[in-house]
């Protein structure tokens, strides 16, 4: 199964491995304890620091003048067709 690894945290770096489906499928992985402050009701610098960039803002489209956003439109050309008619067996 395809599962992202943080290589480095500044600058925030990840790559794609693979996991074994055995070892992470209907398995909760539990916030490490270091993240969870003394009174139980909080966050330590390290659990922001890992957080930040997972939660940081996010990129808002382009807006037209009448304040919707600007969606892309398709050209709608038909491509060559590259395969054989399809047969049932």
């Amino acid at each position: 199964m395809p599962a992202i690894k943080r290589t480095s945290n500044n600058p925030y770096k990840w790559k794609v491995e693979m996991a074994p489906l055995s070892k992470v499928a209907n398995v909760e992985k539990m916030m490490p304890k270091n993240f969870i402050s003394k009174d139980g009701f909080g966050i330590t610098k390290k659990c922001r620091e890992y957080l930040e960039p997972l939660i940081r803002g996010e990129e808002y489209p382009a807006y037209n003048k009448n304040g919707l956003p600007k969606y892309v439109t398709l050209k709608k050309v038909m491509v060559e067709k590259k395969c054989g008619p399809f047969e049932l067996k």
